[in-house]
């Protein structure tokens, strides 16, 4: 079946234009004031907390104000340990708007009164109408199970919105040259992802991110385990060397998602490992195997590093006999009776 066919394929080459929506959106929408916080949780499930965790590394580097992920599930069986007595703002990010824990755990948040609700979605549905203000994407929308151009326009949301909070419009202008970027990353290393996506030689992947960049390692990483059924974990570099290098052989493919402000440290593991005998790829801006060079500040780049790395758990899905567009045991939305 040519690859066209599957939703997934076409939602991982068309996101650019789901990522100018979600800056458009982003530029025009009515924001919060940071200094009105003393604390912003970022709350998701699944790939929208990976999202979260991304999103709240990032507000706090650009803003200095701390911020953090919860699962959405954690929000409702143990908020007495999450929330403080001081003003929150609460961003919850949700696909379909309809996902349970975070809504109730929205519900549960504006019912103790605890601060206010900033919404990141695809959908107008439930959680959009518990919101204070929201930015609602639907070139986002996907027919597929696993996300891929859901979650990278509600990252360039979510990275757009930390920018503003911060005061820093100079970071969302430059964050223009995001799709076109995208777009020729996509058609320079598609080939390569196919190479390594289609090699079932390799039977585990590894996925390192440190800082604003460990969420996204943890997006693709689930990408790899949905699509795939792979063994597949995420780890910040460093801490790749305390146990899980034992993993390292032949049959492994460490994929390190590579910054420019600690290149050397990151790139040094990279080395390591594959002095193991492990296939490794290092992506990022220069200086490796798939390079973006694009004139983009580091802080609101980040949405560059996924789809090369979403086409590889694509073919790979492709490889074993998979359908990548309903994965094993998944559903879009998981709801619940809470």
């Amino acid at each position: 079946m040519p690859d066209e066919e599957f939703a997934t394929y076409r939602e991982i080459k068309s996101q650019t234009q789901a990522w100018i929506q979600a800056l458009d959106l982003t530029r025009a929408t009515q924001l919060p004031k940071a200094e009105d916080y003393e604390q912003v949780i970022f709350t998701g499930c699944g790939s929208t907390y990976y999202l979260s965790l991304a999103a709240a590394a990032l507000y706090q580097q650009l803003t200095g104000r701390v911020a953090r992920a919860v699962p959405g599930g954690e929000l409702i069986l143990n908020s007495d340990i999450i929330l403080s007595n001081h003003k929150i703002l609460l961003v919850a990010i949700s696909r379909s708007g309809t996902t349970t824990e975070t809504v109730k755990a929205v519900e549960k948040f504006k019912a103790g009164k605890r601060g206010e609700v900033f919404v990141i979605s695809n959908y107008q549905e439930a959680l959009s109408f518990l919101a204070d203000a929201s930015i609602l994407i639907p070139e986002g929308q996907e027919g597929s199970v696993a996300q891929t151009r859901s979650f990278a326009s509600m990252y360039v949301a979510a990275t757009g919105f930390a920018a503003r909070m911060a005061g820093r419009n100079d970071l969302l202008d430059s964050m223009s040259s995001l799709p076109e970027t995208g777009e020729r990353i996509i058609k320079d290393f598609e080939q390569a992802a196919r190479q390594i996506g289609e090699n079932l030689n390799f039977d585990r992947f590894y996925f390192l991110g440190s800082g604003i960049l460990y969420g996204l390692a943890c997006e693709v990483n689930l990408k790899m385990k949905e699509m795939t059924l792979t063994h597949s974990e995420p780890f910040h570099f460093l801490e790749f060397r305390h146990g899980p290098m034992s993993m390292v052989n032949a049959k492994a493919v460490v994929v390190g998602l590579v910054s420019e402000s600690n290149f050397n440290h990151e790139n040094a593991v990279l080395n390591e490992m594959r002095a193991l005998g492990g296939k490794t790829i290092g992506v990022g801006n220069s200086g490796v195997d798939i390079s973006f060079y694009s004139g983009i500040p580091e802080s609101v780049r980040g949405v560059l590093y996924l789809p090369v790395l979403q086409l590889m758990a694509f073919y790979r899905s492709l490889a074993k006999g998979l359908n990548p567009d309903r994965p094993t045991n998944l559903v879009a939305v998981i709801k619940l009776n809470l």
